[in-house]
């Protein structure tokens, strides 16, 4: 625990606002002359929620907990402070760390502050793993002022001596239930034990779990407390981000997910997977339907990823097909839609994807194929959210017909209003000669719609219902007697269980992630205190040890073997 010593002044020059009222402008925030043209230069006018909230109390030295979705201008909220008491003089160590889940939000961070700092010659150097280390320690060697990190790589730098902390005024954390879902628990606590105990210490989270307070116990003192909900519709009006859900039998996930972004039309779409193996297979199938898709998961170099990203944003694909960890921290203005291919099993992971639509007063539609079994899950995240998902049926082969007709009839709208036709007219005069214009026209419609994959899936996928929960029971039971699962179970155990935050999907993420199992081959999982229970097939189990004892669960080792109660075929 930290001692309450006293807190450093403010830079010199700072006047914190000292008002109950809501400022409306930066200026009233007391921000001073380089960052308001900043910000103007940016065409930011007014300070969100979050960022009236938490820059007075940061301008005053208060440490802050902040409880803040994913797009809500949290960024700014932290960066703008830190870049107002940045002290002239300053020492080439840096005076601020800033701790990021990913490599992706370590670049966006980075850059923002930047573009903040321009006009105060502020130098940024974000840090992370994938990139050439040599560039960093030349950077650093050189001076920084400020640095964006993920944990694993500012523990190599510390560990190096290149990335010094004494002179450190200020730490953020920020996603910081993101960081400790991803395994970095530890390398926290180790970060935080070269900082110097007179610093400003923010942490911000888009949820705040038991253990996100239990970090902020102890090591921040005294912090001011703010949550930022986002803001409801008006009365009368529809919610920014619309959720729905369809319920899918497994085996025809794929023509389902293909059928609602054909009816949907998507700009740009996530679609989130369980394991690297979905995704690439996902990412054909999609590409096989007409879709310019692209996969990113953890098994792909930094190179690759900053190529789908490039490709993304400059428009030349338009469906991203991602596991949850390689997706967190992206922020892609043009996104319209989130696809959760499965349920999530942690309400908090819905949270997240969701908020990465509906950004800056934008619309945005969630969408998630639930399994018939997966009603309770569903029903939890409802819960939790406090906002109803509701349940449609997959479009049929009428409705996507009816809907590809409607595109195509705004397309062919908009072309007679802007296009210039004219050096089409021959062809048309020529047919005329001895057709009816009107069937011209039709003949002209039939082409262009069967050229937009109009005539794809002309199969309708069985419509299913939910379970309930005494059918999905007697369901299973029934098919564990008549058909037991081809070639056997063992039951291996994981020596880490729910001490140290591991749920069932961290145990399937190992697994799938590392070896060649899937998520359906993947048997009963039983969570204890401190150990983990996981069936898997008989063929498998030796490829699953090998690989789960070269890596880590949640940033931990465990010991893995197979269970001394033997099998459970």
């Amino acid at each position: 625990m930290r001692s309450d010593s006293v807190r450093p002044a403010p830079a010199e020059g700072i006047t914190p606002n000292a008002t109950d009222e809501d400022p409306g402008t930066f200026a009233e925030l007391g921000l001073r002359p380089e960052l308001l043209a900043a910000l103007g230069a940016l065409g930011y006018e007014e300070p969100t929620a979050i960022q009236r909230e938490a820059i007075p109390p940061l301008l005053a030295g208060r440490d802050l907990l902040g409880q803040a979705a994913t797009g809500t201008g949290k960024t700014a909220a932290f960066a703008l402070p830190l870049l107002q008491r940045m002290p002239a003089d300053r020492p080439g160590d840096p005076v601020a760390l800033i701790l990021v889940p990913t490599r992706e939000l370590a670049a966006q961070v980075s850059e923002a502050i930047h573009r903040y700092g321009r006009d105060l010659g502020v130098r940024v150097l974000p840090i992370y793993g994938g990139q050439p280390i040599a560039r960093q320690l030349r950077v650093l060697d050189a001076g920084v002022d400020v640095v964006v990190a993920t944990p694993g790589r500012a523990l190599d730098h510390i560990a190096r001596g290149t990335l010094r902390l004494d002179a450190l005024d200020t730490v953020v954390l920020d996603e910081a239930d993101e960081m400790l879902d991803m395994g970095f628990a530890e390398d926290i606590e180790a970060i935080l034990q070269h900082v110097p105990e007179q610093r400003q210490t923010v942490l911000f989270s888009a949820t705040m779990p038991s253990r996100i307070d239990g970090l902020a116990r102890q090591h921040l003192r005294d912090p001011v407390r703010i949550e930022i909900a986002r803001q409801p519709a008006p009365a009368g009006t529809a919610p920014l981000v619309r959720q729905i859900a369809y319920v899918v039998a497994r085996a025809h996930k794929p023509a389902a997910l293909g059928r609602v972004l054909d009816v949907e039309s998507p700009t740009a779409a996530i679609v989130f997977c369980r394991s690297r193996e979905e995704v690439d297979r996902l990412t054909e199938t999609m590409n096989g339907r007409g879709y310019r898709a692209e996969a990113l998961h953890g098994g792909m170099t930094q190179e690759q990823r900053d190529r789908v990203m490039g490709r993304l944003r400059a428009g030349t694909a338009d469906l991203l097909v991602a596991t949850d960890v390689a997706a967190r921290g992206l922020d892609i203005e043009q996104l319209t839609h989130v696809v959760n291919y499965d349920v999530p099993s942690a309400p908090e992971s819905y949270v997240h994807r969701i908020g990465r639509v509906g950004r800056a007063g934008r619309q945005g539609v969630a969408i998630t194929l639930a399994e018939p079994r997966e009603h309770r899950m569903l029903k939890t995240i409802e819960r939790t959210t406090g906002q109803r998902i509701s349940i449609d049926k997959v479009p049929t082969v009428a409705d996507l017909r009816t809907r590809r007709l409607e595109i195509l009839r705004a397309a062919l709208h908009e072309s007679l209003l802007e296009d210039d036709l004219e050096p089409y007219r021959v062809v048309v005069e020529t047919l005329t000669d001895d057709f009816d214009v009107m069937e011209v026209a039709l003949a002209a419609v039939k082409l262009a719609h069967e050229s937009t994959r109009g005539t794809v899936d002309e199969e309708d996928i069985p419509q299913v219902a939910f379970r309930t929960e005494r059918e999905g029971r007697g369901r299973r039971d029934d098919r564990r007697g008549a058909r037991p699962r081809p070639g056997g179970m063992t039951c291996l155990f994981i020596g880490v269980g729910r001490r140290a935050g591991i749920r069932p999907q961290d145990l399937v993420g190992a697994i799938t992630g590392e070896t060649r199992v899937t998520g359906r081959e993947i048997g009963a999982i039983e969570i204890a205190d401190r150990f983990s229970l996981v069936e898997v097939p008989k063929t498998a189990a030796a490829e699953v040890i090998t690989k789960l004892r070269q890596t880590t669960i949640k940033g931990r080792r465990a010991t893995v073997r197979r269970d001394r109660e033997g099998s459970r075929d």
